[in-house]
């Protein structure tokens, strides 16, 4: 499966908008293909937290599909797939609640984000539900990934967990390649 950047419609009058966020056939249709079971959210108080890399392994590895609710974030996909011929490269979009954009990040990547406001709230749905002994990750700030966080010259806010994350180097990545090599983000209809 690929990462697949989508923009669900709105429809606006004099009071506002209305989007429907996620829709089973349009997802389909746009190339995702997964059941979700879960959905989570996470609220940041200032800008400059950063959230991950973060996986599940399998066979509780998740896709997620990632929205910004308040706010605005830089939110990044790392392909770990072993075999994969852009194993440990990435991509990455602005999510806001402005422009509305999702990004959907299948099974075999790392993910992870940086609230780029004070305020920010973000929800994404994942498909399989949360199982802690197979929850792990990748530090946030690995030389070898050498990911351009949008900072901004402020300090990142990090939590104890993800900063004691292992190196990407020493990384035994549970995810096999389906063949889908990562490619450039293009928008797509939602």
């Amino acid at each position: 499966m690929a990462v697949i950047s989508l923009t669900p419609r709105a429809f606006a009058d004099s009071r506002g908008w209305f989007s429907e966020t996620y829709n089973q056939a349009r997802a389909a249709e746009a190339g995702i293909d997964v059941l979700f079971c879960q959905d989570n959210q996470s609220f940041s108080k200032a800008a400059g937290v950063v959230r991950g890399l973060h996986f599940q392994r399998p066979p509780f590895a998740q896709a997620k599909l990632v929205r910004c609710m308040r706010g605005s974030i830089w939110d990044v996909a790392v392909d770990a797939r072993k075999g994969s011929p852009t194993y440990g490269q990435w991509v990455a979009a602005i999510l806001s609640a402005e422009n509305r954009r999702q990004l959907f990040i299948p099974a075999g990547f790392l993910h992870g984000f940086v609230t780029l406001e004070d305020e920010t709230e973000v929800a994404y749905k994942v498909s399989a539900l949360y199982d802690a002994a197979s929850d792990g990750g990748i530090k946030w700030n690995d030389p070898t990934l050498a990911l351009p966080w949008p900072l901004d010259g402020r300090a990142p806010l990090v939590s104890d967990k993800d900063a004691a994350l292992p190196s990407f180097a020493d990384f035994d990545s549970p995810f096999e390649y389906d063949g889908v090599p990562l490619r450039p983000l293009a928008e797509e209809a939602a």
